[in-house]
């Protein structure tokens, strides 16, 4: 039993009928095609990530004494 129920031998026979289809030089342009386009779309994702980490504010603390002094006193 395969994926969903089809064998490994339908999967060849498959493979095969689009191979003859299709030819393999036409398989291989469609694979890079498509290698390119995952590649470009994690690029993007990667830049989208960076420039929001960049819009973010960041508060920076040096000293929790330094801030301690600036809060009022509730006593």
């Amino acid at each position: 039993m395969g994926i969903g129920g089809i064998s490994i031998w339908q999967l060849l026979i498959i493979l095969a009928i689009v191979v003859m289809l299709f030819g393999t030089k036409k398989l291989r342009n469609v694979g890079s095609d498509l290698g390119g386009a995952l590649k470009g779309f994690k690029n993007a994702m990667k830049d989208e990530n960076a420039m929001k980490d960049e819009n973010e504010p960041v508060a920076k603390v040096e000293d929790s004494a330094a801030l301690k002094s600036e809060q009022p006193n509730k006593d």
